[in-house]
């Protein structure tokens, strides 16, 4: 990545993870908002420990860029973004319970069950990923409902039973969790991968076009990108697993291949996976060529998922 473009790149992931996050601080505060009758201040206090225990909110990055390349103002954006990032934080503290990853250690501090109980943890989850639909379909997201519809319906499908849920299911599944564990293909670890890590990322591109009601061509190469980039991700969060370390990653290493988990390392072995790797990144920048550079941010974002250290 040019030296100038890298330096740009990490400037602006900083500045819209700190929208994000004061946007979220705002949103989770402890005042009742209409309609609701209390909000609890240990769920509350849990559900900000999750939602704001940083992270390179690279997700709402994405939505944001995306919706910039078709003239979205910046607030919008940052409101479906904070959605999206609600979603992905569930997804965290669900992994993170006994009952799934049974990991100790997120970001660098202790998981939710951990610093607080495993109760209060799936309510945090429940109430995250509820509160996600509600930021999603408030007018401030959009001021046309059918917007917000085709925003809500989408990310429905992209977090449940076809999408990030469902490929939580065969993860579990090659694990061996329900029964003999089957030896998994090539084809199957690329779509549990596309549906529990992938679409979610897919998605965040794709909620930025919908914003700005691009049309049926600039979202297929949208589409395309987001797909590419979800793989991309997922490629090098495993390499992460076996190559890193869990001071530097905030997070335990090694545990895929001592779970048995289905991965592309697995599959492919280091090599194989690290080519792959350079195929999806090569893939998610020629997506964008029909943007000109107007879509550099979102280059650097696909340079920056396939070459991160944590």
């Amino acid at each position: 990545m040019d030296a100038t473009l890298s330096t740009s790149f990490a400037g602006r992931l900083d500045e819209i993870a700190a929208e994000t996050d004061a946007l979220l601080d705002r949103l989770l505060s402890d005042k009742a908002a209409a309609g609701e009758i209390a909000r609890p201040a240990r769920l509350i206090e849990a559900m900000r420990y999750a939602a704001l225990s940083g992270g390179k909110r690279l997700r709402p990055f994405l939505l944001v860029e995306t919706a910039a390349l078709f003239g979205v103002p910046r607030e919008p954006a940052l409101m479906a973004g904070a959605a999206l990032e609600c979603v992905h934080g569930y997804s965290l503290v669900h992994d993170d319970l006994p009952a799934m990853d049974n990991d100790a250690l997120r970001r660098g501090q202790p998981t939710v069950h951990k610093a607080f109980d495993e109760a209060t943890a799936i309510l945090v989850g429940d109430g995250l990923l509820t509160f996600a639909f509600d930021l999603m379909s408030r007018v401030e997201t959009h001021p046309d409902s059918n917007v917000r519809i085709a925003l809500v319906s989408e990310l429905a499908r992209a977090a449940g039973l076809g999408g990030m849920v469902g490929g939580q299911l065969l993860d579990l599944a090659s694990e061996g969790r329900f029964g003999g564990a089957r030896k998994q293909t090539e084809a199957d670890i690329v779509k549990l991968q596309a549906m529990k890590t992938g679409a979610l990322l897919r998605f965040a591109c794709r909620a930025g076009a919908i914003l700005g009601g691009a049309d049926a061509a600039a979202l297929a190469a949208i589409d395309r990108f987001g797909a590419a980039a979800g793989t991309a991700f997922q490629i090098a969060d495993d390499l992460l697993d076996v190559e890193g370390d869990t001071e530097t990653i905030g997070k335990q290493t090694g545990k895929d291949a001592a779970a048995g988990k289905a991965t592309l390392v697995a599959a492919l072995g280091i090599d194989g996976a690290r080519a792959r790797l350079a195929q999806m990144l090569a893939g998610a920048e020629s997506a964008l060529a029909v943007f000109g550079a107007k879509a550099d941010m979102l280059r650097a974002a696909a340079r920056f998922i396939a070459e991160r250290r944590s």
